[in-house]
């Protein structure tokens, strides 16, 4: 069984001899104008500071995938692996040429100090000599090559377990298991959720207006949510075709619920005018009515129909029509359309 509180008001009222209004105190305030900021609005598109894109380094079959889209990760985890058995054996073959040439090289270096001692004792030509040291350079110039191959196939080696560069959430994967994959291939593309940023085109001729630092105050209406810039930069340079300006808007760290391509609403402060506002609580929304609640000297409200504008920050909406300075409305829509109710019982 729904009560009806109004009546409920109304009849403790008649009971205890009571006016009704006085029954269930409302609370008021006061219509007046006030000075506030003046914005300047534009929408705009939350982007994450740092992406990327993965890509492979070396060429093979998709051997593992640890990790899909929204899926958070840390930095340096393995988020995929590519077959290494290639990449192994030519490993394998690198360090074994190194061996080789270390050996050569050992020997050249042996037959080159004993090549010197029979030429201080007069037993070898110059010519002699000299061979022996151009063996031994030689050795030693295939050696340091031989090294150079093994660490490259070890670095290549080390690219068929592909990690994360830094900790985020996967926001695409281009790549299946067991696809075959070759060097440049994207194979999954990250963001770091806690930088994010706005990204708003302005046009030319407002771009005087917010001026070169601007306050700005990004409103996302999905999650009813308003949060102060934490710094914003106004590229130097314009869109040919649009003649707009790109303003990066760099959001707080770490906020929750937000991610990239988001729709947004930037307000840049632009200078001061005055405003008539009241508070949401104090709107009531009647099929295609709006109105609010105006309390008159007995303390009596009474449905008026509004015309409002833009919600601030602080939860305050802008009255366009409708309203005098000096009334009183009440706060409370609902609590004042209970005692309206009430009075009509």
């Amino acid at each position: 069984m729904k009560l009806n509180l109004g009546l409920i008001f109304g009849l403790l009222a008649s009971l205890l001899g009571m006016p009704v209004h006085a029954a269930e105190a409302l609370e008021t305030t006061p219509v007046q104008l006030r000075e506030v900021e003046q914005t300047y609005s534009i929408d705009g598109v939350v982007e994450a500071t740092r992406q990327s894109t993965v890509s492979a380094q070396i060429s093979g079959r998709v051997k593992a995938i640890f990790f899909d889209v929204g899926d958070r990760v840390s930095k340096g985890q393995v988020i995929l692996k590519i077959d290494e058995r290639e990449a192994n054996q030519a490993l394998a073959g690198s360090k074994a040429q190194l061996s080789q040439a270390e050996a050569a090289l050992q020997n050249a270096r042996l037959n080159y100090e004993r090549s010197k001692q029979l030429f201080e004792q007069k037993f070898i030509s110059q010519a002699a000599l000299d061979k022996a040291k151009s063996d031994y350079d030689v050795a030693r110039a295939q050696a340091a090559a031989s090294e150079a191959g093994a660490e490259q196939s070890a670095l290549a080696q080390s690219y068929t377990s592909v990690i994360a560069p830094y900790a985020g959430v996967v926001a695409a994967r281009m790549v299946e298991l067991g696809e075959m994959v070759t060097v440049g291939k994207p194979l999954m593309t990250g963001f770091d959720p806690s930088q994010l940023r706005v990204i708003a085109n302005v046009p030319q001729d407002k771009l005087k207006e917010i001026g070169s630092r601007p306050s700005v105050t990004v409103e996302i209406p999905s999650l009813s949510r308003w949060i102060k810039a934490a710094s914003v930069t106004v590229q130097p340079s314009a869109d040919i075709r649009t003649h707009s300006t790109q303003v990066r808007v760099e959001l707080p760290s770490n906020q929750a619920n937000v991610y990239p391509g988001m729709f947004v609403r930037t307000h840049f402060v632009v200078g001061k005018e005055k405003k008539m506002l009241v508070p949401n609580s104090a709107v009531v929304h009647r099929s295609e009515v709006v109105a609010v609640y105006v309390v008159d000297e007995k303390n009596m409200p009474h449905l008026r129909q509004v015309r409002l504008g833009e919600t601030n920050e602080q939860n305050e909406i802008e009255v366009l029509a409708g309203l005098n300075v000096g009334e009183r409305v009440a706060r409370d829509a609902i609590k004042a359309g209970m005692v309206a109710a009430g009075n009509r019982q």
